[in-house]
């Protein structure tokens, strides 16, 4: 039975003889907008059969051949997007002070310091990250394993969340009124502490397991 390809980046599909990529678009920003061209050529080119939008931002080319699959690579020029694995899968990232007239913080600025550190981080275990803005939270950081969302005075930081499986867990908040340097610095200390407890299940689940205010305290975080 055919698998995923997963030094390829590549999944099997439905059909068990196609597969889908999604490259890896640091926030689903693009800027040069060439790059979409050449989506759509290397797509046309290779008989995909459909481009996907995908809840990560990023684009998925689904239906693509095995035997094609390292010319799709070489002619996109991109690399594969975190999409499987026991890892930082993506770090989702809303408009924020960049373009977006509600933003309170910014949110591409440190989602993409965020991406550019940890994508594809080895972990214990699946890790989601999500930056919003404002409390309108379009990252959906509430439901991401760590979360910051813009307030006026700075970042609050959720931890815990995520959406898969029949008991969704909505994440706890662990800090406020942070700034960008702050967050950043506590977000290193989130997933170190993750990768150092080697346990194989949601960071929500190891909460709830220890209670929050031990990891806020495992943490160097005040307990209120």
């Amino acid at each position: 039975m055919a698998e995923d390809l997963l030094e390829k980046g590549a999944i099997i599909q439905r059909d068990k003889e196609t597969y889908a990529i999604a490259p890896h678009i640091p926030g689903g920003i693009i800027t040069d907008f060439n790059l979409l061209r050449k989506l759509a050529d290397v797509s046309e080119k290779y008989g995909v059969k459909a481009v996907k939008l995908t809840s990560a931002e990023r684009f998925a080319l689904v239906g693509l051949k095995a035997a094609d699959l390292d010319q799709v690579w070489q002619e996109l020029g991109l690399v594969p997007g975190a999409a499987i694995g026991l890892c930082v899968r993506s770090i989702k990232i809303c408009p924020g002070t960049t373009f977006c007239r509600l933003g309170m913080q910014d949110a591409v600025g440190v989602g993409l310091k965020l991406d550019e550190k940890y994508h594809g981080l080895p972990l214990p275990y699946k890790f989601k990250i999500g930056v919003s803005g404002c409390g309108n939270n379009c990252s959906e950081s509430s439901i991401k394993d760590l979360g910051l969302v813009g307030a006026p005075k700075g970042w609050r930081i959720l931890a815990g969340g995520f959406a898969s499986g029949l008991k969704p867990r909505l994440a706890d908040v662990i800090a406020t009124g942070l700034s960008d340097d702050e967050a950043l610095a506590l977000a290193d200390k989130v997933l170190d502490w993750f990768k150092e407890t080697g346990q194989k299940k949601r960071l929500g689940k190891i909460i709830d397991e220890m209670g929050l205010a031990q990891f806020q305290t495992e943490l160097g975080l005040p307990v209120e």
